[in-house]
């Protein structure tokens, strides 16, 4: 069974410019993700997907492959995740490369361990499952939100408003870190949840979104302390 890892780091982010290679702690953020990938052993390639050169050489140095330049199609804001996966997976076919399963990795997921992506991998590959998503608990019950309306706050479901957290059903979201993918299914579904898909249960304290700059400072805070536990 052959496994590539696909980093996906397009060079033009707007909110956090150069966010994929800005400096966390000491080095480029995308550097965090390289090094995991090559450090879980399972992937017969480790690559990076970018349109900018200055990112491929940073993914160079890192231990990452650059084999092919990423399309002007795909380095845009309405790019999707699948979209891109689907060129890399189509590129490698045109040099007749196959993978049995893919693991899309974002590169700016700083709190990403090799241990995470070997179990969730292992996952898959032991199951019938399309894809393996890394998931982490709501904090807060989603079934308790509230909404606008007519200029005041009301619940969205007023039913669960007096419940006890204890007695609202567990929901979880994405962590934006990872998807381990089954590269026949992800061919026919070209999706990166799919129909088939199982979790990998993350904890909190090892999620953070990055999309501004106070989400950047509040990631290398959280970080530290991570270390520091670990």
């Amino acid at each position: 069974m052959k496994a590539c890892a696909i980093i996906t780091a397009r060079g033009g982010s707007k909110r956090i410019p150069r966010k994929n290679i800005k400096d966390f702690l000491g080095k480029p953020i995308l550097t965090y993700s390289i090094e995991a990938a090559l450090a879980c052993g399972v992937f017969d390639e480790v690559m990076v997907s970018t349109d900018d050169e200055e990112i491929a050489e940073i993914a160079r140095e890192a231990g990452a492959c650059v084999p092919f330049v990423r399309s002007e199609s795909n380095s845009n804001d309405m790019a999707t995740t699948a979209e891109v996966i689907d060129e890399v997976v189509k590129c490698y076919q045109m040099e007749e490369k196959k993978f049995d399963f893919l693991c899309c990795i974002y590169p700016t997921a700083p709190f990403l361990t090799a241990d995470a992506i070997k179990c969730a991998m292992k996952t898959l590959e032991e199951s019938e499952a399309d894809s393996v998503l890394p998931v982490v608990r709501f904090s807060f019950p989603p079934q308790r939100s509230v909404v606008m309306k007519d200029g005041y706050l009301e619940p969205k479901w007023p039913e669960n408003m007096q419940k006890r957290s204890q007695d609202l059903e567990e929901m979880y979201h994405d962590c934006g870190q990872f998807y381990c993918l089954r590269t026949s299914s992800f061919l026919k579904q070209k999706k990166v949840v799919m129909e088939k898909t199982l979790p990998y249960f993350q904890e909190e304290m090892t999620v953070q979104d990055i999309d501004t700059l106070e989400d950047w400072k509040i990631a290398e805070v959280k970080y530290k302390i991570w270390k520091d536990r670990i």
